[in-house]
């Protein structure tokens, strides 16, 4: 069974950095390429980032892209999300996302808010 937590949301300050986790189980991790996405009030949900299996290839939305990094460790099958420069705009709930086969899984996600 598919399983995405994620982690580390909550209010921030613009200007300010949040790290957010996404403990993963249920799939070989180490070999799995994994996403981050968000939905903020009122819109539909949007990528925000990607990352290979090994981390050595990612992709970012032109709205984080300098600001927002991903990150993985394998050893303990947890993907990252390094926030910094914060702006209300990224205030949203942010998805963990896997597929597997035909399947497409997320996490439940957790709410950043960025107050101005």
């Amino acid at each position: 069974q598919v399983t995405l937590v994620e982690s580390g949301g909550g209010l921030v300050q613009a200007g300010g950095s949040l790290r957010l986790s996404c403990r993963a189980s249920g799939f070989t991790f180490s070999s799995t390429g994994l996403g981050w996405f968000r939905q903020a009030p009122g819109k539909e949900r949007e990528f925000v980032a990607t990352i290979n299996w090994n981390g050595r290839s990612t992709n970012y939305a032109d709205s984080v892209k300098g600001r927002f990094m991903i990150s993985r460790d394998n050893a303990k099958d947890t993907v990252y999300l390094q926030m910094n420069t914060l702006k209300p705009e990224d205030t949203a709930v942010y998805y963990c996302q896997v597929d597997q086969g035909s399947m497409n899984y997320w996490g439940k996600g957790i709410l950043v808010t960025v107050s101005s």
